[in-house]
């Protein structure tokens, strides 16, 4: 079984956060059944960006970081105080915790900015909420990554994306870098994505 850390900041957009628990679930129940997704945060309550609220599964300092496979992070609003939890030393801890085992990581959106933070993408290729009345893309140029303009960029074990019309896609990618190419058209086809 792989299981995945799908780390949640206060904050955070829940359809940006749904699509791995959606694919990444349906892969446990109707594709070959090796994923497990266990949601987790600072808080025993989580707000999402538009006033959604979520009760994470564990808290961050209640788990193993070595018994997960991946790291799954959406992305959220800073309006909804989303980086006051981004940008904090316990997720910067498991970030580069991920980063060392050269385990995957998948960010949405503007999580993409969680790992510039840590120091992990200078130097690496990736990219952020790239719409242009947006300061994101100069903010994660900013902590030394080579910003590419495409919707989804991966550089090794980690996933970036431009914006949460992406979200969907990341998240099969994790699955198949988890699973296999043929697995993830399998359940992309049951989803109805084919």
């Amino acid at each position: 079984m792989k299981k995945i850390l799908l780390l949640l900041a206060n904050g955070f957009e829940a359809v940006e956060a749904s699509v791995f628990t959606d694919v990444l679930g349906w892969n446990k129940w109707e594709g070959d059944g090796t994923t497990e997704v266990v949601t987790v945060g600072l808080h025993k309550q989580l707000q999402c960006t538009w006033n959604f609220n979520v009760t994470p599964e564990k808290l961050l300092h209640e788990i193993d970081l070595e018994d997960f496979d991946a790291l799954a992070i959406p992305g959220g609003f800073e309006e909804a105080g989303f980086y006051e939890d981004a940008f904090s030393e316990e997720f910067q801890t498991v970030v580069r915790h991920f980063d060392e085992q050269k385990k995957p990581i998948a960010t949405i959106c503007v999580a993409s900015l969680i790992l510039g933070h840590s120091g992990i993408l200078q130097h690496r290729q990736a990219t952020t909420y790239n719409h242009p009345t947006s300061k994101r893309i100069a903010q994660l140029e900013a902590y030394g990554a080579h910003i590419v303009k495409e919707r989804i960029v991966q550089t090794d074990h980690i996933i970036t994306s431009s914006n949460p019309g992406t979200a969907f896609d990341v998240a099969f990618r994790l699955l198949e870098m988890l699973t296999s190419s043929t697995n993830t058209m399998k359940v992309k086809d049951l989803m109805g994505f084919s």
